[in-house]
């Protein structure tokens, strides 16, 4: 005998008042809805793709899917204007190990393919692209779609110290149980639905939505610092302080780098010059703003 929603919505709110329960809702995604006319709200764009591998040089996105929302000043989620997904058949036959990770076979993206004009559109009009790894999907956006080249992004993953405010860590599914949500995602746009709750979440240390505190990151100038032609020895010593390897074949130093706040490039510096190259030397610094952070073009 099935129970009734309403009765399960009561026992759900009273286990959720008690300490020694969390309740899980699951994710339904929200329906579309237009904007009140003068409405103040501007639009973001949650991107998610599945591709063939992780060079965005050579391998091919095989799913693209999009959400469309709308959001106030202060980050609160307004609502959805649109969906976007499709698939794309590539060049050569999809690995198992793809397939295995992504659920795509290649009869499913057989015949697919993207329609430019349309990926085009979708975005027009939204001022940020929201991915939770910008690093790895705005390389593979800008490659195949130039007005991705034109748009500041975010990245969820990395631009919310996710621990720092409750979470046991930044995978989506984690963030998404914290928001007090399970799904059972098949398609890139059901990670962009989960992402969008997530990002909706009002975090218990700020008050405000997890939107507010991407968007504030995102906002904000970084400088990109080049630690080049340093001795192995002292890699650890870089690797503790937060710097990442760059092996060159993206056309960028083969050398270390960190990105930090212009308000720490003062002591970056001097711990290069202290800690690392025991000489006064001046590093290569890259300016990255939310136009060109993330993508192949720095």
């Amino acid at each position: 005998m099935f129970q009734d929603t309403t009765d399960l919505a009561a026992m759900a709110e009273a286990l959720a008042r008690s300490p020694d329960y969390r309740i899980l809702r699951r994710l339904i995604a929200r329906p579309t809805y237009v904007p009140a006319a003068g409405q103040e709200v501007r639009t973001g764009i949650l991107l998610d793709t599945e591709t063939t591998g992780l060079d965005h040089t050579k391998d091919e996105i095989i799913e693209l899917g999009m959400v469309k929302f709308d959001y106030a000043a202060d980050g609160r989620i307004v609502g959805v204007r649109d969906t976007f997904s499709a698939f794309n058949e590539p060049s050569a036959p999809i690995s198992p190990e793809v397939t295995a990770l992504t659920g795509i076979t290649d009869e499913m993206v057989a015949g697919h393919r993207m329609d430019d004009a349309a990926v085009t559109a979708f975005v027009d009009g939204s001022v940020i692209t929201i991915a939770h790894n910008s690093a790895f999907d705005r390389k593979f956006a800008e490659r195949y779609w130039p007005v991705f080249e034109h748009k500041a992004w975010g990245c969820s993953a990395t631009e919310i110290d996710w621990r720092a405010h409750g979470f046991a860590g930044a995978q989506l599914g984690y963030l998404l149980n914290g928001a007090g949500f399970f799904h059972q995602a098949h398609r890139a746009v059901d990670d962009c639905h989960a992402l969008l709750e997530v990002l909706d979440f009002v975090l218990p240390t700020t008050g405000a939505p997890a939107l507010a505190l991407l968007l504030e990151t995102a906002r904000k100038p970084t400088l990109r610092v080049w630690a080049e032609q340093t001795a192995f020895e002292l890699k650890d010593s870089l690797k503790r302080r937060g710097y990442r390897w760059n092996d060159g074949s993206d056309g960028r130093p083969k050398s270390w780098f960190r990105d930090v706040d212009e308000t720490a490039l003062d002591d970056e510096i001097a711990f290069l010059r202290t800690q690392i190259y025991m000489q006064d030397v001046e590093p290569t610094v890259q300016r990255l703003t939310a136009f060109t952070r993330f993508s192949e073009r720095i």
